[in-house]
């Protein structure tokens, strides 16, 4: 059956030429004034579309070289360590040999908001590690990243084309969606999501097969060296494309995808790296499954308040009064940290030349801000973590007059625990009245009074009790 499903899959390079395939990019660019914009992940698919069409445009005289080429790439703060400084090299060749070679081309990484990215969703606000059932990563990491970007050229051109590095013999489910937006009697498909956008996919028909044939027996024209690509899939296969949908798969289980991924059930990335030298990453891996076991049904309780972020106590619908949990408790959002801030500096420590960054100031300066306006903070706990594990401290943004002290969160425990009356309660009414303070109009208070009221106060204990 395996033989007769290869059978199947011919070679593009069968029916077409390599110099039927430049002719056919050279076409497309010519056609119009709209910009392109290319996909590029560092793995074998974006690898061999920018390849195929940077070879294309060398080919074409200097005059007809002049639509802009934009080669964007996702950085989601938390790709694995090596393939980051992977790419981070091929953008810098990128930018350097177009330079040289007189073509239209820039390469730029695109970063998600600090607001929006993965450890200020999971350690600042409690967000759970992503699954297949709320994976709310890629939206906020990957496809507002990309979205803003395609938007912002595409108001400034009028239209633009997308250039991705996609095949149809991935899988039955990416053949479908290619084909659902193709244009009658084009070559371009429409763009899912934005009309004034479209699609363009040179290597549609390549196989797996086509892929590194053409890399191996091509150099690279930047000047990155395709062998090195091809040793880093030497252990695992995939790459995690420029997601620009919620159709893509999870990158989790690939060469490209991020570090931190717990929608698959097991990282074969950072594995196969350790398993072909990098041992330095190990700690990286034992963190990620640490964050995966919060997601067994038997530990959930340890690990995730019985309310909603909303504050709103949920159950499932199964009957069994089981309750749907909430947000990471936020002593353990404080473990977390301060086992991630341990593991950057070890590694810091055995690996100097890379300046591994695992989390970054500016994200420990929001995680910071959203622990003292929406977790009740108030001894302002981040700083203290960080100067305990990392030995210095960052440019703190001093404490705002009249903010509330470590010493009034201990007298108002006292004066709660006395009236029996839930602390976090009284310490949110609080934080708000601190939020609204010196505004003119103040018609909104009431409202936001009364959303704390509607909360659930009681303890897990007595919610479970009726």
């Amino acid at each position: 059956m395996e033989a007769q499903i290869k059978e199947k899959i011919k070679s593009v390079f069968d029916a077409r030429s390599l110099s039927d395939i430049y002719k056919e990019i050279q076409e497309v660019y010519a056609e119009d004034s709209r910009p392109w914009i290319i996909g590029f992940s560092g793995g074998k698919d974006s690898t061999t579309s920018l390849q195929l069409v940077w070879n294309a445009l060398l080919q074409l005289p200097k005059e007809k070289r002049t639509k802009p080429v934009y080669v964007i790439s996702s950085d989601t703060y938390v790709e694995t360590p090596v393939i980051i400084d992977y790419i981070n090299s091929n953008i810098s060749k990128i930018n350097t040999a177009a330079k040289q070679q007189d073509l239209p081309i820039t390469a730029t990484k695109l970063y998600p908001k600090i607001t929006e990215t993965f450890w200020v969703n999971l350690i600042g606000r409690g967000y759970p590690t992503p699954s297949i059932s709320f994976r709310w990563c890629t939206d906020r990491l990957k496809i507002k990243t990309s979205d803003r970007f395609i938007l912002s050229k595409a108001s400034e051109h009028g239209e633009v084309i997308l250039v991705l590095g996609v095949r149809k013999s991935e899988s039955a489910t990416r053949a479908q969606m290619m084909n659902l937006y193709k244009i009658a009697g084009s070559i371009l498909s429409r763009h899912s999501k934005f009309a004034q956008s479209f699609v363009y996919t040179p290597i549609e028909d390549f196989t797996k097969d086509d892929v590194w044939t053409y890399l191996l027996q091509n150099p690279s024209p930047w000047g990155a060296n395709n062998r090195d690509l091809a040793a880093l899939y030497r252990s695992a296969d995939g790459e995690c494309p420029l997601v620009v949908d919620d159709v893509t798969p999870p990158c989790g289980n690939s060469r490209f995808g991020c570090w931190v991924c717990t929608v698959v059930a097991k990282d074969k990335s950072i594995q196969a790296l350790i398993d072909n030298g990098e041992e330095w990453l190990e700690p990286l891996l034992d963190f990620r499954n640490k964050l995966a076991e919060t997601q067994d049904p038997e530990k959930k309780q340890f690990f995730r308040e019985h309310k909603r972020l909303n504050g709103k106590i949920k159950y499932k619908k199964d009957g069994n009064h089981e309750l749907i949990r909430g947000p990471y408790k936020f002593e353990y959002c404080k473990d977390l940290l301060r086992n991630l801030l341990k593991i950057q500096k070890k590694i810091r420590e055995e690996k100097p030349e890379m300046s591994i960054n695992l989390i970054r100031p500016e994200e420990l300066h929001e995680i910071r801000r959203i622990w003292k306006l929406n977790r009740g903070d108030w001894q302002d706990t981040l700083p203290k973590i960080y100067r305990e594990i990392m030995g210095q401290d960052l440019d703190w943004i001093e404490e705002d007059k009249g903010s509330f002290s470590n010493i009034e969160s201990q007298i108002l425990e006292q004066i709660c625990n006395r009236h029996h009356v839930p602390i976090r309660l009284v310490s949110k009414l609080l934080d708000m009245e601190h939020q609204v303070q010196g505004m003119g109009r103040r018609a909104s208070i009431f409202a936001r009074i009364e959303e704390v009221l509607g909360e659930e106060w009681r303890s897990e204990e007595e919610v479970l009790k009726g």
